[in-house]
């Protein structure tokens, strides 16, 4: 994370300085050893690797001494230093990768809440919603109390149409 006092690109052209070179940060690094890391868990790499070894092997073994560049007899010296500084530089851009992903994955967990933290009072609002309407239709007059209540008034209306008539 930049300093607060670190130019960015949120700071115009002219205040960022051209002097300091730029190597683009920690964005540039962390991206080449996700690459790198992803490259090196590839079946291509292992298969690649193994030709690589097996063709040394057997080229430093099998040509005449005077065109080994890594003779037998010194125990393949050379290879054992390639293969040493492989693993030094690739044990710790595969842990920078990895802290990459652990972040990501964190902002992904906390998005999520959120999400989820959003959608539940959503569905507690909707809920409460439909109570109240349920509620509503509740003291609704219903097809039956209705129609009872026209026969009564109709009784009531022949009663006076009666009473008016004798």
């Amino acid at each position: 994370m930049a300093r607060r006092s670190d130019p960015g690109l949120d700071s115009p052209k002219g205040l960022r300085g051209s002097i300091v070179p730029r190597f683009g940060g920690r964005d540039r690094v962390g991206r080449f050893s996700e690459g790198f890391a992803r490259a090196m868990g590839t079946s291509y790499f292992l298969v690649g690797m193994t030709v690589i070894v097996v063709v040394w092997l057997v080229y430093n073994s099998l040509a005449p001494t005077a065109l080994q560049f890594d003779p037998r007899l010194t125990n393949f010296t050379l290879l054992t230093l390639i293969l040493s500084l492989q693993a030094s530089y690739a044990a710790p851009l595969i842990l920078l990768a990895q802290n990459r992903q652990d972040d990501r994955d964190r902002v992904q967990f906390e998005q999520d809440r959120q999400r989820a933290e959003r959608n539940l009072n959503d569905t507690e609002y909707l809920a409460r919603e439909v109570v109240a309407l349920r509620l509503a239709v509740r003291d609704l007059a219903s097809k039956d109390f209705i129609r009872a209540e026209l026969r009564v008034l109709l009784e009531e209306l022949e009663k006076d149409r009666d009473k008016g008539a004798g």
